[in-house]
Protein backbone atom coordinates (compact mmCIF):
# COMPACT_ATOMS: atom_id res chain seq x y z
CA UNK A 1 0.00 0.00 0.00
CA UNK A 2 0.77 3.29 -0.50
CA UNK A 3 2.65 5.41 2.49
CA UNK A 4 2.73 8.88 1.08
CA UNK A 5 0.79 11.76 2.02
CA UNK A 6 -1.67 12.93 4.90
CA UNK A 7 -4.60 12.31 3.08
CA UNK A 8 -4.64 8.58 3.45
CA UNK A 9 -4.95 8.63 7.25
CA UNK A 10 -7.87 10.42 6.59
CA UNK A 11 -9.73 7.28 4.92
CA UNK A 12 -7.78 4.93 7.06
CA UNK A 13 -7.26 5.41 10.39
CA UNK A 14 -9.29 3.94 13.31
CA UNK A 15 -11.79 2.49 11.03
CA UNK A 16 -9.91 0.86 8.70
CA UNK A 17 -8.53 -0.52 11.71
CA UNK A 18 -11.85 -2.19 13.08
CA UNK A 19 -12.24 -5.71 12.32
CA UNK A 20 -9.52 -6.54 10.42
CA UNK A 21 -8.03 -10.40 11.42
CA UNK A 22 -4.09 -10.12 11.92
CA UNK A 23 -2.72 -9.89 8.69
CA UNK A 24 -0.21 -7.50 7.20
CA UNK A 25 -2.65 -4.98 5.30
CA UNK A 26 -1.38 -2.27 3.30
CA UNK A 27 -2.32 1.35 3.72
CA UNK A 28 -5.02 2.63 0.87
CA UNK A 29 -4.45 4.66 -1.73
CA UNK A 30 -5.15 8.60 -0.74
CA UNK A 31 -8.10 9.50 -2.25
CA UNK A 32 -9.88 12.69 -1.98
CA UNK A 33 -13.14 11.45 0.52
CA UNK A 34 -15.32 13.27 -2.15
CA UNK A 35 -14.18 11.08 -4.79
CA UNK A 36 -15.14 7.58 -2.27
CA UNK A 37 -18.61 6.50 -3.78
CA UNK A 38 -19.55 5.51 -0.09
CA UNK A 39 -21.43 3.22 -1.63
CA UNK A 40 -23.46 1.94 -4.98
CA UNK A 41 -23.40 -1.22 -6.61
CA UNK A 42 -19.73 -1.28 -7.33
CA UNK A 43 -18.52 -0.45 -3.81
CA UNK A 44 -21.23 -3.01 -2.47
CA UNK A 45 -19.80 -5.59 -4.86
CA UNK A 46 -16.39 -4.75 -3.68
CA UNK A 47 -17.52 -5.73 0.19
CA UNK A 48 -19.04 -8.50 -1.74
CA UNK A 49 -16.02 -9.58 -3.36
CA UNK A 50 -13.91 -9.06 0.19
CA UNK A 51 -16.03 -11.07 1.73
CA UNK A 52 -15.25 -13.96 -0.52
CA UNK A 53 -12.01 -13.83 0.25
CA UNK A 54 -12.03 -13.35 3.96
CA UNK A 55 -13.68 -16.80 3.13
CA UNK A 56 -11.41 -18.42 1.66
CA UNK A 57 -8.25 -17.78 3.94
CA UNK A 58 -9.16 -17.60 7.11
CA UNK A 59 -11.98 -19.12 6.63
CA UNK A 60 -10.17 -22.06 5.39
CA UNK A 61 -7.46 -21.60 7.77
CA UNK A 62 -10.07 -21.81 11.00
CA UNK A 63 -11.21 -25.12 9.69
CA UNK A 64 -7.64 -26.99 10.31
CA UNK A 65 -8.71 -28.08 13.88
CA UNK A 66 -11.41 -30.28 12.05
CA UNK A 67 -8.60 -31.58 10.03
CA UNK A 68 -6.11 -32.26 12.40
CA UNK A 69 -8.62 -34.55 14.42
CA UNK A 70 -8.91 -36.39 11.22
CA UNK A 71 -5.04 -36.86 10.54
CA UNK A 72 -4.58 -37.36 13.90
CA UNK A 73 -7.24 -40.81 13.35
CA UNK A 74 -4.58 -41.98 11.59
CA UNK A 75 -6.93 -43.22 8.46
CA UNK A 76 -4.86 -41.16 5.49
CA UNK A 77 -1.29 -41.42 7.55
CA UNK A 78 0.08 -41.86 10.73
CA UNK A 79 1.94 -39.02 12.48
CA UNK A 80 2.20 -37.47 15.98
CA UNK A 81 -0.19 -34.41 16.75
CA UNK A 82 3.17 -32.07 16.62
CA UNK A 83 3.65 -32.88 12.90
CA UNK A 84 0.47 -32.72 11.81
CA UNK A 85 -0.06 -29.04 13.05
CA UNK A 86 3.02 -28.20 11.44
CA UNK A 87 0.64 -28.68 8.39
CA UNK A 88 -1.78 -25.80 9.94
CA UNK A 89 1.20 -23.75 10.82
CA UNK A 90 2.78 -23.24 8.06
CA UNK A 91 -0.45 -22.85 6.45
CA UNK A 92 -1.79 -20.15 8.59
CA UNK A 93 2.52 -18.56 8.82
CA UNK A 94 2.39 -18.22 5.20
CA UNK A 95 -1.10 -16.03 4.72
CA UNK A 96 0.84 -13.64 7.49
CA UNK A 97 4.61 -13.98 5.91
CA UNK A 98 3.14 -13.59 2.09
CA UNK A 99 0.78 -10.96 2.37
CA UNK A 100 3.44 -8.56 4.65
CA UNK A 101 5.55 -9.77 1.11
CA UNK A 102 2.85 -8.89 -1.61
CA UNK A 103 1.90 -5.58 0.00
CA UNK A 104 3.90 -3.65 -2.45
CA UNK A 105 2.94 -6.05 -5.44
CA UNK A 106 -0.45 -4.99 -4.47
CA UNK A 107 0.65 -1.12 -4.39
CA UNK A 108 2.33 -1.36 -7.92
CA UNK A 109 -1.54 -1.89 -9.32
CA UNK A 110 -1.12 -6.02 -9.56
CA UNK A 111 -4.63 -6.33 -8.21
CA UNK A 112 -5.87 -8.98 -10.65
CA UNK A 113 -2.76 -11.04 -10.70
CA UNK A 114 -2.95 -11.83 -6.99
CA UNK A 115 -6.16 -12.33 -7.13
CA UNK A 116 -6.10 -15.12 -10.44
CA UNK A 117 -2.65 -16.46 -9.00
CA UNK A 118 -3.47 -16.60 -5.53
CA UNK A 119 -7.13 -18.13 -6.89
CA UNK A 120 -5.85 -21.07 -8.27
CA UNK A 121 -2.86 -22.07 -5.90
CA UNK A 122 -5.82 -22.18 -3.15
CA UNK A 123 -8.05 -24.69 -5.68
CA UNK A 124 -5.45 -26.69 -6.90
CA UNK A 125 -3.30 -26.97 -3.34
CA UNK A 126 -6.96 -28.28 -2.61
CA UNK A 127 -7.66 -30.68 -5.41
CA UNK A 128 -3.78 -32.11 -4.97
CA UNK A 129 -4.46 -32.51 -1.20
CA UNK A 130 -7.56 -35.10 -2.43
CA UNK A 131 -5.14 -36.79 -4.13
CA UNK A 132 -2.53 -37.18 -1.12
CA UNK A 133 -1.73 -40.34 0.64
CA UNK A 134 1.25 -39.01 2.71
CA UNK A 135 2.32 -36.68 5.42
CA UNK A 136 5.02 -34.93 2.97
CA UNK A 137 2.14 -34.50 0.54
CA UNK A 138 -0.14 -32.74 2.39
CA UNK A 139 2.09 -30.86 3.48
CA UNK A 140 3.08 -29.22 0.50
CA UNK A 141 -0.55 -29.18 -0.57
CA UNK A 142 -2.13 -28.21 2.13
CA UNK A 143 0.56 -26.03 4.07
CA UNK A 144 2.54 -24.53 1.22
CA UNK A 145 0.56 -24.06 -1.65
CA UNK A 146 -2.98 -22.94 -0.21
CA UNK A 147 -1.19 -20.89 2.31
CA UNK A 148 0.50 -18.75 -0.78
CA UNK A 149 -2.50 -19.06 -2.24
CA UNK A 150 -4.12 -17.42 0.78
CA UNK A 151 -1.44 -15.15 1.54
CA UNK A 152 -2.16 -13.70 -2.23
CA UNK A 153 -4.84 -12.85 -1.63
CA UNK A 154 -5.67 -11.51 1.35
CA UNK A 155 -4.09 -8.17 1.36
CA UNK A 156 -7.13 -6.88 -1.59
CA UNK A 157 -9.46 -7.93 0.73
CA UNK A 158 -8.06 -5.50 3.48
CA UNK A 159 -6.38 -2.89 0.89
CA UNK A 160 -9.35 -1.97 -1.23
CA UNK A 161 -12.15 -1.08 0.61
CA UNK A 162 -10.92 2.00 1.60
CA UNK A 163 -10.43 3.36 -2.02
CA UNK A 164 -14.71 2.59 -1.94
CA UNK A 165 -15.45 3.54 1.77
CA UNK A 166 -14.79 6.45 4.11
CA UNK A 167 -17.78 7.62 6.12
CA UNK A 168 -19.17 3.76 5.79
CA UNK A 169 -15.62 2.06 5.85
CA UNK A 170 -16.35 0.31 9.37
CA UNK A 171 -19.77 -1.26 7.83
CA UNK A 172 -17.84 -2.38 4.61
CA UNK A 173 -15.36 -3.97 6.42
CA UNK A 174 -17.49 -5.54 9.66
CA UNK A 175 -19.12 -7.26 6.83
CA UNK A 176 -16.22 -8.61 4.79
CA UNK A 177 -14.64 -9.93 7.59
CA UNK A 178 -17.22 -11.75 8.98
CA UNK A 179 -16.70 -14.14 5.63
CA UNK A 180 -13.43 -15.47 7.76
CA UNK A 181 -16.26 -16.52 10.50
CA UNK A 182 -18.45 -18.19 7.93
CA UNK A 183 -15.99 -20.20 6.29
CA UNK A 184 -15.02 -21.47 9.12
CA UNK A 185 -18.48 -22.91 9.91
CA UNK A 186 -19.05 -23.94 6.26
CA UNK A 187 -16.31 -25.48 5.86
CA UNK A 188 -15.92 -27.88 8.50
CA UNK A 189 -19.53 -28.58 8.65
CA UNK A 190 -19.43 -29.82 4.68
CA UNK A 191 -16.33 -31.39 5.20
CA UNK A 192 -17.67 -33.49 8.24
CA UNK A 193 -20.72 -34.40 6.40
CA UNK A 194 -18.92 -35.55 3.22
CA UNK A 195 -16.30 -37.51 4.78
CA UNK A 196 -18.01 -40.90 5.92
CA UNK A 197 -20.03 -41.23 2.77
CA UNK A 198 -17.71 -40.11 0.09
CA UNK A 199 -14.42 -40.26 1.70
CA UNK A 200 -11.51 -38.15 2.13
CA UNK A 201 -10.67 -37.17 -1.41
CA UNK A 202 -13.85 -36.48 -2.76
CA UNK A 203 -14.75 -34.57 0.38
CA UNK A 204 -11.96 -32.06 -0.40
CA UNK A 205 -12.58 -31.88 -3.81
CA UNK A 206 -15.45 -30.68 -3.00
CA UNK A 207 -14.08 -27.87 -0.93
CA UNK A 208 -11.80 -27.18 -3.46
CA UNK A 209 -15.21 -26.52 -5.66
CA UNK A 210 -17.17 -24.10 -3.13
CA UNK A 211 -13.41 -22.59 -2.97
CA UNK A 212 -13.37 -22.04 -6.92
CA UNK A 213 -16.76 -20.81 -6.90
CA UNK A 214 -16.89 -18.11 -4.34
CA UNK A 215 -13.35 -16.80 -5.28
CA UNK A 216 -14.94 -16.34 -8.86
CA UNK A 217 -16.82 -13.47 -7.68
CA UNK A 218 -14.04 -11.32 -6.48
CA UNK A 219 -12.05 -12.04 -9.88
CA UNK A 220 -14.87 -11.13 -11.55
CA UNK A 221 -16.29 -7.98 -9.71
CA UNK A 222 -13.12 -6.49 -8.07
CA UNK A 223 -10.75 -3.62 -9.97
CA UNK A 224 -8.70 -1.10 -8.40
CA UNK A 225 -9.91 2.64 -8.43
CA UNK A 226 -6.54 4.27 -7.61
CA UNK A 227 -2.87 3.08 -8.46
CA UNK A 228 -1.06 4.55 -5.24
CA UNK A 229 1.46 7.37 -6.31
CA UNK A 230 4.82 4.37 -4.79
CA UNK A 231 4.47 1.22 -3.11
CA UNK A 232 5.14 1.45 0.91
CA UNK A 233 8.68 0.76 1.59
CA UNK A 234 9.24 -3.12 3.36
CA UNK A 235 10.61 -2.00 6.34
CA UNK A 236 11.21 1.23 8.82
CA UNK A 237 14.33 1.11 10.52
CA UNK A 238 12.91 3.16 13.05
CA UNK A 239 10.56 0.44 14.40
CA UNK A 240 13.84 -1.84 15.78
CA UNK A 241 14.35 1.57 18.42
CA UNK A 242 10.49 1.75 19.10
CA UNK A 243 10.30 0.07 22.40
CA UNK A 244 6.53 0.08 23.19
CA UNK A 245 5.93 -0.99 19.02
CA UNK A 246 8.62 -3.96 19.77
CA UNK A 247 7.25 -4.89 23.14
CA UNK A 248 3.86 -5.09 21.71
CA UNK A 249 4.73 -7.21 18.44
CA UNK A 250 6.31 -9.58 20.90
CA UNK A 251 3.29 -9.13 22.82
CA UNK A 252 1.57 -10.48 20.18
CA UNK A 253 3.35 -12.67 19.03
CA UNK A 254 3.02 -14.52 22.55
CA UNK A 255 -0.61 -14.46 22.57
CA UNK A 256 -0.58 -16.34 19.17
CA UNK A 257 1.46 -19.10 20.36
CA UNK A 258 -1.22 -19.66 23.54
CA UNK A 259 -4.35 -18.61 20.55
CA UNK A 260 -3.74 -21.87 18.84
CA UNK A 261 -3.43 -24.59 21.30
CA UNK A 262 -7.02 -24.07 21.65
CA UNK A 263 -7.73 -23.57 17.70
CA UNK A 264 -5.76 -26.77 16.96
CA UNK A 265 -6.35 -29.23 19.74
CA UNK A 266 -9.92 -28.28 21.05
CA UNK A 267 -11.36 -30.74 18.71
CA UNK A 268 -8.80 -33.67 18.86
CA UNK A 269 -9.02 -33.43 22.98
CA UNK A 270 -12.95 -33.57 23.05
CA UNK A 271 -12.37 -36.96 20.83
CA UNK A 272 -9.45 -38.28 21.90
CA UNK A 273 -10.56 -37.85 26.00
CA UNK A 274 -14.25 -39.51 24.76
CA UNK A 275 -16.17 -36.14 25.82
CA UNK A 276 -18.60 -36.01 23.00
CA UNK A 277 -19.17 -37.83 20.26
CA UNK A 278 -17.15 -37.93 16.86
CA UNK A 279 -20.05 -35.95 15.30
CA UNK A 280 -20.26 -32.91 17.87
CA UNK A 281 -16.01 -33.07 17.96
CA UNK A 282 -16.11 -31.95 14.34
CA UNK A 283 -18.52 -29.04 15.23
CA UNK A 284 -16.79 -27.90 18.13
CA UNK A 285 -14.50 -26.01 15.24
CA UNK A 286 -18.05 -24.18 13.80
CA UNK A 287 -19.06 -23.64 17.19
CA UNK A 288 -16.14 -21.55 18.11
CA UNK A 289 -15.99 -19.74 14.52
CA UNK A 290 -19.64 -18.80 14.95
CA UNK A 291 -19.02 -16.95 18.46
CA UNK A 292 -16.01 -14.81 17.04
CA UNK A 293 -18.32 -13.68 14.23
CA UNK A 294 -19.33 -11.66 17.49
CA UNK A 295 -16.13 -11.18 19.13
CA UNK A 296 -14.23 -9.82 15.81
CA UNK A 297 -16.62 -6.52 15.94
CA UNK A 298 -17.69 -5.70 19.45
CA UNK A 299 -14.19 -5.14 21.25
CA UNK A 300 -13.51 -2.89 18.28
CA UNK A 301 -17.29 -1.15 18.82
CA UNK A 302 -16.17 -0.50 22.49
CA UNK A 303 -12.81 0.28 22.07
CA UNK A 304 -13.86 3.35 20.21
CA UNK A 305 -15.09 4.62 24.12
CA UNK A 306 -12.56 3.15 26.05
CA UNK A 307 -9.22 3.36 24.10
CA UNK A 308 -7.77 0.03 22.46
CA UNK A 309 -5.20 -0.64 24.94
CA UNK A 310 -7.98 -0.95 27.82
CA UNK A 311 -9.21 -3.39 26.10
CA UNK A 312 -6.97 -5.94 24.82
CA UNK A 313 -4.80 -6.68 27.90
CA UNK A 314 -7.78 -7.56 30.32
CA UNK A 315 -8.83 -9.45 26.85
CA UNK A 316 -5.90 -11.30 27.10
CA UNK A 317 -6.42 -12.13 31.00
CA UNK A 318 -9.58 -13.77 30.14
CA UNK A 319 -8.55 -15.86 26.83
CA UNK A 320 -5.85 -17.39 29.73
CA UNK A 321 -8.31 -18.20 32.03
CA UNK A 322 -10.29 -19.39 29.66
CA UNK A 323 -7.74 -21.77 28.04
CA UNK A 324 -6.78 -22.96 32.32
CA UNK A 325 -10.38 -23.37 31.95
CA UNK A 326 -10.02 -26.94 29.95
CA UNK A 327 -8.15 -28.33 32.55
CA UNK A 328 -11.18 -29.03 34.42
CA UNK A 329 -13.66 -29.42 31.21
CA UNK A 330 -14.87 -33.13 31.54
CA UNK A 331 -18.26 -32.44 30.15
CA UNK A 332 -19.65 -31.77 26.92
CA UNK A 333 -21.92 -28.47 28.62
CA UNK A 334 -18.45 -27.29 30.10
CA UNK A 335 -16.41 -27.84 26.49
CA UNK A 336 -18.86 -26.50 24.21
CA UNK A 337 -19.48 -22.92 26.60
CA UNK A 338 -15.59 -22.95 26.39
CA UNK A 339 -15.52 -23.01 22.79
CA UNK A 340 -18.06 -20.34 22.52
CA UNK A 341 -16.32 -17.81 25.19
CA UNK A 342 -13.26 -18.63 23.30
CA UNK A 343 -14.34 -18.05 20.32
CA UNK A 344 -15.54 -14.51 21.33
CA UNK A 345 -12.93 -13.00 23.34
CA UNK A 346 -10.32 -15.05 20.99
CA UNK A 347 -11.11 -11.91 18.35
CA UNK A 348 -9.64 -9.87 20.52
CA UNK A 349 -6.10 -10.74 19.26
CA UNK A 350 -7.60 -10.72 16.01
CA UNK A 351 -9.63 -7.04 16.08
CA UNK A 352 -7.56 -5.06 18.24
CA UNK A 353 -3.31 -5.31 17.22
CA UNK A 354 -3.73 -3.42 14.06
CA UNK A 355 -5.78 -0.65 15.87
CA UNK A 356 -2.74 -0.51 18.51
CA UNK A 357 -0.59 -0.63 15.79
CA UNK A 358 -1.37 2.81 14.46
CA UNK A 359 -1.88 3.87 17.47
CA UNK A 360 1.98 3.24 18.10
CA UNK A 361 2.99 4.81 14.93
CA UNK A 362 3.46 8.56 15.02
CA UNK A 363 3.85 8.30 11.14
CA UNK A 364 0.92 7.67 9.67
CA UNK A 365 2.71 7.39 6.32
CA UNK A 366 4.85 4.43 8.00
CA UNK A 367 1.46 2.89 8.90
CA UNK A 368 1.18 0.04 6.42
CA UNK A 369 5.14 -0.33 6.56
CA UNK A 370 4.97 -1.54 10.18
CA UNK A 371 1.72 -2.85 10.07
CA UNK A 372 3.41 -5.24 7.47
CA UNK A 373 6.67 -5.59 9.62
CA UNK A 374 4.53 -6.21 12.94
CA UNK A 375 2.77 -9.03 11.52
CA UNK A 376 5.49 -11.18 9.57
CA UNK A 377 6.85 -10.98 12.88
CA UNK A 378 3.87 -12.03 14.37
CA UNK A 379 3.69 -14.83 12.01
CA UNK A 380 6.38 -16.66 13.98
CA UNK A 381 4.21 -17.43 16.98
CA UNK A 382 1.65 -19.20 14.43
CA UNK A 383 4.59 -20.70 13.36
CA UNK A 384 5.78 -22.34 16.46
CA UNK A 385 2.26 -22.56 18.27
CA UNK A 386 0.81 -25.46 17.04
CA UNK A 387 3.38 -27.75 16.74
CA UNK A 388 5.35 -26.45 20.03
CA UNK A 389 1.81 -27.39 21.75
CA UNK A 390 1.44 -30.84 19.82
CA UNK A 391 5.33 -31.60 20.96
CA UNK A 392 4.17 -30.92 24.41
CA UNK A 393 1.27 -33.10 23.77
CA UNK A 394 3.47 -35.85 22.52
CA UNK A 395 5.49 -35.81 25.70
CA UNK A 396 2.41 -37.86 27.78
CA UNK A 397 2.40 -40.13 25.41
CA UNK A 398 0.31 -38.59 23.09
CA UNK A 399 -2.43 -37.34 25.85
CA UNK A 400 -0.63 -34.27 28.02
CA UNK A 401 -3.52 -32.40 27.32
CA UNK A 402 -3.24 -30.85 30.60
CA UNK A 403 0.15 -29.73 29.52
CA UNK A 404 -0.72 -28.18 26.37
CA UNK A 405 -3.85 -26.13 28.13
CA UNK A 406 -1.16 -24.93 30.43
CA UNK A 407 0.59 -24.46 27.89
CA UNK A 408 -1.45 -22.05 26.39
CA UNK A 409 -2.97 -20.13 29.26
CA UNK A 410 0.68 -19.16 30.26
CA UNK A 411 1.57 -17.73 26.92
CA UNK A 412 -1.50 -15.86 27.04
CA UNK A 413 -0.94 -15.06 30.75
CA UNK A 414 2.28 -13.25 29.18
CA UNK A 415 1.09 -11.35 26.58
CA UNK A 416 -1.55 -9.68 28.89
CA UNK A 417 1.49 -8.46 31.40
CA UNK A 418 3.39 -7.30 28.07
CA UNK A 419 0.05 -5.58 26.63
CA UNK A 420 -0.40 -4.21 29.83
CA UNK A 421 3.20 -2.93 29.94
CA UNK A 422 3.13 -0.74 26.76
CA UNK A 423 -0.43 0.48 27.62
CA UNK A 424 1.59 1.74 31.28
CA UNK A 425 4.53 3.11 28.65
CA UNK A 426 1.91 5.33 26.72
CA UNK A 427 -0.29 6.42 29.95
CA UNK A 428 1.09 5.15 32.72
CA UNK A 429 -1.85 3.69 35.01
CA UNK A 430 -4.30 6.63 35.36
CA UNK A 431 -7.65 5.83 34.21
CA UNK A 432 -8.35 7.13 30.42
CA UNK A 433 -8.55 6.18 26.77
CA UNK A 434 -5.79 4.88 25.18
Amino acid sequence: MAADTTKTSDISGDDEEKTLPPSPPTMPPANPAADVPNGGVQAWLHVLGAFMLYFNTWGILNTFGAFQTFYSSGTLFSQTSSNISWIGSIQAFLVLFTGFLSGPIYDRGYLRALLLVGSFLIVFGNMMLSLATDYWQVVLAQGVCVGLGSGLIYVPAVAILPTYFNTRLGLAIGLAASGSSIGGIIYPVVFYKLINDIGFGWSVRVLGFIALATLSIPNLVMKMRVKPSKARALLDTSAFTDWPFLVFTLATLIGFMGLYTMFFYLSYYTKARHITSTALSFYIVPILNAASIFGRTIPNAISDKTGAFNLIGPGAVIVSVIIFGMLGAKSVASVVILAILFGFFSGIFIALPPVCIVRLTQDRAKIGTRMGMAFGIIGLGVFVGGPGGGGILASGGGDNFNGLWIFGGVASLVSSALFILVRAWKAGFKMVKV
